[in-house]
């Protein structure tokens, strides 16, 4: 692993000067059985060329328009073509098996991601040689087990990714009792077919998943009204067991990491850079909070900076 105290993408800049627009297309796409919602991204004036692209995904409970659309875009000022899309039981796709929606569900989350790597591939503006994958906080794991074994995505990068083990998911929620509450609460959640609640509000609301405020709960920055600003407690089991720091070695494709000691619990990037199997880079920012990686204009364009130029480098460098 190589750790980077600065990185620039000003040659790829200096070439993509003249894309300052963006344009989009909807694309939608069918996953088990389910239609999915996702948007191409494209430089204004491409000229029809096909472009190495980057599929991004967001954090969890939030919906394509939030903190992926910023990075699609300015991927695209880089010189990028990129595609979100609404997992399902999110925003504008379609349910989960038996009508479920709003669970954070780790495998589905990562199937759906391996299936828009699928229709990626086949739009004519895209370079199927050059699909890359932004993974942003919850999503990173899922991007990783996505890409894993996937000869068609030829890079991972990372934004502030949120990647726990066992270790970490006690610490952050209230140790083994506290994990095991949780646990029965979505068994029980389950069993009745679901049980929805806020995910943003206030500092110190009740019943809600993040009472924090901040990104997802300010309307000028994430609480914007295509958040469905709603988790099934259903959530819970699948959510505390899925470990993404124990898959590392599974990875192959080179990677990039981007995060803070100021943002989420960045011993988790450490413990899978640890093992994990290909070439790796890590960017430490400072004093930057996860929140900040979302929308702060700063942070953002020097995160998409690094990603720019890892996503533009050649696999035979």
């Amino acid at each position: 692993m190589t750790k980077l105290t600065a990185t620039t993408a000003a040659a790829l800049m200096a070439s993509t000067a003249a894309f300052a627009q963006v344009e989009t297309r909807s694309v939608t796409f069918e996953n088990e059985g389910t239609t999915l919602s996702g948007t191409l991204y494209l430089p204004e004036g491409h000229g029809g060329d096909a472009l190495p692209t980057v599929i991004v995904t967001g954090a969890w409970t939030s919906v394509e328009e939030q903190m992926p659309r910023v990075y699609a875009e300015e991927m695209v000022a880089r010189g990028f073509a990129a595609f979100t899309f609404d997992f399902r039981g999110w925003g504008k796709s379609g349910d989960l098996p038996n009508g479920q929606r709003f669970i954070e569900d780790p495998a589905a989350k990562t199937s759906d991601i391996r299936a828009a790597i699928d229709v990626v591939a086949g739009l004519p503006e895209v370079d199927a040689t050059r699909i890359n994958g932004l993974g942003i906080c919850a999503s990173a794991g899922y991007m990783i087990d996505a890409a894993a074994g996937n000869d068609r995505v030829q890079r991972i990068g990372l934004v502030a990714p949120w990647l726990q083990d066992a270790e970490l998911v006690e610490a952050v929620y209230g140790g083994a009792e506290g994990v095991a509450g949780l646990i029965e609460m979505g068994r029980a959640a389950a069993a009745a077919g679901g049980e929805i609640i806020p995910a943003a509000g206030p500092e110190g609301a009740e019943g809600v998943l993040m009472p924090i405020g901040g990104y997802y709960y300010e309307p000028e920055r994430g609480a914007i009204p295509a958040y469905d600003n709603r988790w099934n407690n259903a959530s819970w089991e699948g959510w505390l067991t899925y470990h993404p720091v124990e898959n590392a070695e599974r990875l192959t494709q080179p990677l990039a990491v981007v995060h803070s000691e100021a943002a989420a619990i960045p011993q988790g990037v450490r413990r899978f850079l640890e093992g994990v199997a290909g070439p790796s880079t890590l960017q430490m920012l400072e004093e930057v909070t996860q929140f900040d990686f979302y929308d702060n204009p700063e942070d953002v364009q020097r995160a998409a900076d690094t990603m720019a130029a890892h996503f533009a480098a050649s696999n035979d460098s």
